[in-house]
């Protein structure tokens, strides 16, 4: 849907000063883990790292979005790139890789980003002891309880299963930490020690939640793509056996190669496993395709070209003729090779091998008897 000039306003001004305070979070624990001992700074300066990246491929998007917004001058067209920009893929506009530990590139989109840098910076503060916003508890069980209800409106969305029966146990066993965590701050205990597992805890579902959907995401692309590549590579072998009888009934030697059926292939698999495997034998049939292309569209090409050269033969001679006409010996020879050739080149199927054998003989002999006499008298040296 396109966005409306005011709203994308608004959505900027927000965004900008969402951008503006994660980069603060983020220094602010890069100065906190000077504090800590030399391994748990080489454990968390991984994970800061990988948030910089998220941080800095948003930061890049929030770029274009207010160059395409250009201050309010948006029409039709801006409305709909900014739109786009928010809810198309996030690694288009970076040469980093966007992902996490233990997992491949991400494909997300802005929000969905921006998710998983909160859950990132929230996870790298509890690890180096920061609060996430002031030091107060109430205020970080406000900020975790909001993230269990942003973890469970995510649960709905994995397809039915183990993997979201997993997830809703996870969210029930974390849902009763945050009511007995409240309950004991309720009753005046300190909780300052159980808020980080926690928020630990949650972050990491609620990444696992992102992680996943945009791995579902990758994986229906994928599909999609393979099944438009089979569509694709289909339609060139039918074309490509048209231009196999086309050879076949145009010149003899024809070759002989085998064109791939794609759709004996079978449909295409809904596992990651199996369609790995079948876009590899997708490959190697779209390379047999080419093979037989070049090979057919090759030969074609030796016929026309052998026609041609018989072609520009026959008149270079008619115009040397009729500057210089040869005697009746001669013309008697020309007349019989070029005979010869015209009989094969007509032929159905054309035998290449000996058209072009004589048309280069043709073309030897025309150029031998129609050659101009060298001057005489010159003296070599």
């Amino acid at each position: 849907m396109p966005v409306p000039a005011a709203e994308a306003q608004t959505y900027l001004t927000a965004l900008r000063q969402w951008v503006a305070q994660r980069r603060a979070d983020l220094s602010e624990v890069d100065s906190a883990i000077l504090r800590l001992s030399s391994a748990e700074q080489t454990a968390i300066t991984t994970d800061l790292t990988v948030a910089l990246t998220f941080w800095k491929a948003i930061n890049d998007r929030l770029t274009l979005l207010e160059t395409t917004f250009d201050g309010g001058r948006v029409g039709a067209k801006e409305a709909e790139r900014l739109s786009t920009l928010i809810h198309g893929r996030l690694d288009s506009n970076t040469t980093e890789h966007l992902s996490l530990p233990a997992t491949g590139s991400l494909a997300v989109s802005l929000p969905e980003a921006c998710r998983l840098l909160d859950s990132l910076t929230r996870t790298l503060q509890a690890r180096a002891s920061l609060a996430p916003g002031a030091a107060e508890a109430t205020q970080r069980i406000t900020v975790l309880r909001a993230g269990a209800e942003r973890v469970r409106d995510q649960v709905p969305l994995v397809p039915a299963g183990p993997d979201r029966d997993d997830a809703a146990e996870r969210l029930a066993r974390l849902d009763r930490r945050v009511g007995d965590l409240v309950e004991r701050a309720r009753r005046g205990a300190d909780v300052g020690g159980l808020i980080g597992p926690l928020e630990i805890d949650l972050a990491v579902l609620e990444r696992d939640l992102i992680v996943a959907a945009a791995e579902r995401a990758n994986a229906a692309q994928d599909r999609a793509d393979t099944r438009q590549q089979v569509e694709e590579l289909d339609a060139r072998a039918e074309a490509i056996r048209s231009l196999e009888r086309r050879c076949i009934a145009a010149v003899t030697p024809a070759p002989h190669l085998a064109i791939p059926n794609v759709r004996a292939l079978g449909p295409v698999p809904g596992e990651a496993a199996g369609l790995a495997g079948y876009r590899q034998r997708l490959d190697r049939v779209a390379r047999a395709l080419d093979l037989a292309h070049e090979t057919y569209a090759a030969a074609l090409a030796e016929r026309d070209e052998i026609i041609g050269l018989a072609g520009a033969v026959g008149a270079m001679l008619e115009a040397r003729l009729a500057a210089h006409p040869p005697d009746d010996e001669v013309q008697d020879d020309l007349e019989a090779i070029r005979s010869r050739l015209e009989a094969v080149l007509g032929r159905t199927p054309m035998p290449t091998t000996r058209a072009r054998a004589l048309a280069a003989a043709f073309q030897s002999y025309v150029d031998s008897v129609t050659r101009p006499p060298s001057r005489p008298g010159r003296a070599q040296q």
